[in-house]
């Protein structure tokens, strides 16, 4: 019987994937970062080659002894650049144009981080059986064990954990913190970068991802490609966790308004429903079921409110 000259010689290409990690002070972090996503590497060779760039954004470069003293054996290696402007979309633009000359995808995580072993053949499943421009996954907050209890007990992780959904499902919200876009997208749409000028003040990545669904992208959902986010040191901490959602929610009112998704009065009314329901309404009705009233977490919950009032309002606080 005559070949078919349509049949492929062989197996498939590999899918190749260049992953960038922004980087600022935690060199201890990026180094349990590099590890997973070693393991990550692993897991989907061969079907799956990944590359990683390490964008050092430290003044001094710090992170390139990161690199030098690595024994990471990524398949498409392991890449250095210095930007040092402690401005994050400055990074993540470097980040972006790395990854670009790395892979026909390019992933995005965070050094704070750590990926599941699983991560990169979840994400690439789902691009492949949807055949999506764009993925996204979930990440979790992950506390040491001698954080506070009420950490834990009041959870706080609801606070920045992602909502699951289904897999495989459509989303118009996008996270750098644990996403893969197509390459040939971003070379297609040059002007889909991240913001200089939020970088700074946050909200970058949410533009970035707002741009890039307007100009067309078509976006999936990964359940299974789970980032843990670790919260060490002065971040588990009331304090920090005050200070986070009053910048979270200044930066979700900066982000709105840029993206034309919402006007100052509809952000007013978001603000004080929001505010009012977190720190009145939901610690009096836990009380009348008879459950912990969680006022910490009310409170914390409330400043997203107040971040949104002042976002509203013109008022932009710095990320630092």
């Amino acid at each position: 019987m005559p070949s078919d000259p349509n049949a492929a010689d062989g197996p498939p290409a590999p899918t190749r994937v260049g992953v960038y990690v922004c980087t600022f002070r935690r060199n201890g972090p990026l180094r349990r970062m590099l590890d997973s996503l070693q393991v990550a590497a692993d897991r989907a060779a061969p079907d799956v080659e990944l590359g990683v760039a390490v964008i050092d954004d430290n003044p001094d470069g710090a992170a390139r002894a990161v690199v030098d003293e690595s024994t990471h054996t990524f398949p498409l290696g392991l890449h250095y650049r210095h930007v040092g402007a402690g401005n994050i979309a400055k990074a993540r633009n470097a980040g972006l144009e790395a990854a670009m000359g790395i892979g026909e995808w390019v992933a995005m995580v965070d050094d704070d981080q750590v990926v599941v072993p699983q991560w990169l053949t979840e994400l690439v499943a789902v691009q492949r059986r949807t055949g999506a421009d764009g993925v996204t996954a979930p990440v979790y907050p992950r506390f040491p064990d001698d954080a506070p209890s009420f950490l834990t007990d009041q959870r706080f992780g609801e606070l920045w954990g992602t909502p699951l959904k289904d897999d495989g499902s459509p989303v118009t919200d996008l996270q750098t913190a644990n996403s893969m876009i197509r390459t040939s997208f971003l070379e297609q749409h040059p002007d889909v970068r991240f913001s200089t000028d939020l970088g700074r003040t946050g909200g970058e990545d949410m533009v970035f991802y707002r741009a890039a669904l307007a100009a067309g992208l078509e976006a999936r959902y990964s359940r299974e490609a789970v980032n843990w986010e670790y919260y060490e040191g002065d971040r588990a901490t009331w304090r920090y966790q005050l200070r986070r959602s009053l910048w979270h929610g200044n930066t979700m009112a900066v982000t709105e308004l840029r993206a034309g998704r919402a006007n100052r009065a509809r952000l007013v009314a978001r603000a004080l429903k929001r505010g009012l329901t977190a720190a009145v309404a939901e610690p009096i009705a836990r009380w009348r079921r008879g459950e912990p009233a969680r006022l910490r977490y009310a409170v914390t919950e409330s400043l997203l409110g107040i971040g949104l009032l002042l976002g509203a309002a013109g008022i932009r606080l710095d990320h630092s």
